[in-house]
């Protein structure tokens, strides 16, 4: 992922302004190690920091049209960008690079060509003829963006909100989907997909459908001129992105520049279930497999950078996010600079355990709506920000936008977890890739049972996580909680400790309010609650589930007809630890 800024209609075109405007771009440099650029016009600065996944070699940014009077600052990856190409055979293009066609989309189609785009993206665009500029940010908001407003009246726009908390008197989230254009002085819904009205669908589900929306999905992201991988849990969600990749590289232009073996990545602690899973998923897709350990130390340890770079105090994606900045580094240090990754899946098909309750398909189904809408403020954020840290690309095929629409449209009804007829939370998603004569995956492994990021990559991290913060936090500390942090005011020593050190980085006020709050916002439990009252005794954010609450999911009883009805594992004496209802979540799924 790139790293943008952009300072529009400021007051100040000087020479210092200038420097200013390089000077907070450079706090995104992580985001783009590769290049920096820079383009001013009058009082409008557009800033770059790439990070070069397409076109190494010519694709630096500000990107612009044949004369120079468009111009483009991009953070993403524009997957149909060749056939848009043709569509625009009429203009000169300068570059490789797959986001030059943003500014000649807009040349030949106005403000309405952002629908046009297949991809993942946030795009600062200025017409020079008129000093008019559009925003936009992707339908789920897999790329991170804020916007920000000077007391000059000046409009800032940037990857972080690092850049611009100490020059905007205002900054707050940009919202996904969206498009901000200076003409309308506004923003304006440019993703309207028919699943966003939560209007039940009627379609029937049809597996072969599901399954070819999801390989075009994976196949389109392996759209790279440089070396990448995937990244692997052992659970459902990432062994599916993996399978598929590893069917579809050979033949690929990457596979002919990198190598038709397939890279894996997983981490977690000495001994933890992530990393047994992985391997057994790696050997049976004959992929070269990294495993990288850490330490509950070397987490604790993280902390801080993770805060910083993550830009949350939000206790569940922080707690997942901390493996995965690791992780990041250590993918980087071989060489790679860009990964698969499995977010979404829970989402779009209602795998949180909570679901299980659903009273309705209706239910179910607008659930679901709320868990898609909600992600770019949890695992979109998670995955694109920890990655991002170390100079690293996260591709996440479960929300192309063609597949969403696909799985959005099949009749809830379907979706329903019905365990009298062995099926499982996200069955339809298992039955699809459930290929006998050509197996994607092992039967144990493709109807394994949900298990969070946080615990997966070993169970000794949360509670390490809660230990430290008791250590740090005192009870009094707590009785005052309050009145120092009456916004978002944590209710746990663990929460109080992030909210410190989110604090120090970030004291505006600004900041704090971009955090997300309350628990039928940060993790559905008032929905589980409300489905289900046994959920109530269960309200750690992790959503760690009591054993009663988890087994009583299940058939109690299950057969070898029942695929996937089973008993929770116990693990050194512990039951398994299940995700209910948090949306920081997940390389697991």
């Amino acid at each position: 992922m790139c790293g943008i800024l952009a300072v529009l209609g400021c007051s100040d075109d000087s020479q210092g302004k200038r420097v200013r405007v390089l000077e907070l771009s450079r706090r995104l440099k992580h985001r783009g190690p590769d290049w920096s650029g820079i383009y001013q016009h009058g009082g409008l600065f557009l800033a770059h920091q790439r990070l070069a996944i397409v076109d190494p070699a010519s694709g630096d940014q500000p990107l612009f049209n044949e004369d120079k009077s468009v111009v483009v600052t991009v953070n993403g990856e524009i997957y149909n960008h060749e056939n848009l190409r043709k569509l625009l055979s009429n203009h000169k293009f300068r570059t490789g690079s797959d986001c030059e066609v943003i500014a000649h989309l807009y040349e030949e189609y106005g403000e309405e060509f952002v629908d046009m785009l297949d991809g993942i993206f946030s795009f600062v665009l200025l017409n020079t003829r008129d000093n008019s500029f559009i925003v936009a940010r992707d339908a789920i908001g897999i790329t991170s963006l804020y916007i920000g407003w000077g007391l000059d009246g000046s409009i800032w726009i940037s990857s972080e909100m690092k850049a611009l908390n100490d020059d905007c008197e205002h900054f707050e989230c940009f919202p996904p989907g969206h498009i901000y254009s200076s003409r309308e002085g506004g923003f304006r819904r440019w993703y309207n997909p028919p699943w966003f009205s939560e209007a039940i669908p009627l379609t029937p589900y049809d597996p072969l459908v599901l399954r070819k929306a999801f390989e075009d999905a994976v196949i389109k992201r392996l759209m790279t001129d440089v070396p990448f991988g995937v990244l692997l849990s052992g659970g459902l969600d990432s062994s599916l992105v993996a399978s598929v990749t590893a069917r579809h590289l050979a033949g690929t232009k990457a596979a002919k520049q990198w190598g038709a073996q397939l890279h894996s990545f997983c981490v977690g602690l000495e001994g933890s279930p992530d990393l047994k899973a992985a391997k057994e998923v790696a050997d049976y897709l004959g992929t070269v497999h990294h495993e990288f350990h850490f330490t509950v130390q070397d987490g604790i340890d993280a902390i801080e950078d993770v805060i910083c770079h993550i830009e949350t105090y939000d206790v569940t994606t922080i707690r997942a996010s901390t493996p995965m900045f690791l992780m990041s580094r250590k993918i980087k240090s071989l060489g790679v600079k860009m990964v698969l990754s499995g977010e979404g899946s829970d989402e779009v098909f209602g795998g949180y355990l909570y679901f299980h309750k659903a009273p309705t398909k209706e239910d179910f189904h607008r659930e679901t709506c709320q868990k898609i809408k909600a992600l770019h403020q949890y695992d979109c954020l998670r995955a694109n920000k920890t990655t991002s840290a170390w100079g690293l690309e996260a591709r996440i095929p479960f929300l192309d936008k063609a597949f969403i629409n696909v799985a959005m449209d099949i009749d809830p009804q379907w979706k329903m977890i019905k365990p009298d007829l062995g099926r499982i939370e996200k069955w339809v998603l298992r039955k699809a890739f459930d290929d006998e004569e050509n197996p994607y995956l092992p039967k144990h492994i493709l109807y394994r049972q949900k298990e969070q990021f946080s615990d997966g990559v070993g169970y000794n991290w949360i509670d390490g996580l809660k230990a430290h913060a008791a250590e740090n936090v005192t009870d009094k500390m707590m009785l005052n909680a309050q009145h120092i942090f009456p916004h978002n005011t944590p209710t746990t020593k663990e929460a109080y400790y992030y909210r410190m050190i989110f604090e120090r980085f970030f004291p505006q006020n600004s900041a704090r309010l971009t955090v997300p709050g309350g628990p039928s916002v940060a993790c559905s439990t008032a929905k589980a609650i409300e489905w289900d009252t046994a959920w109530s005794n269960n309200l750690d954010p992790s959503g760690r589930a009591a054993l009663g609450v988890h087994a009583s999911a299940y058939d109690p009883q299950p057969t070898p007809t029942a695929v996937g009805s089973v008993l929770p594992k116990i693990v050194n004496n512990k039951p398994n630890m299940v995700e209910v209802c948090a949306p920081g979540l997940t390389i697991r799924s």
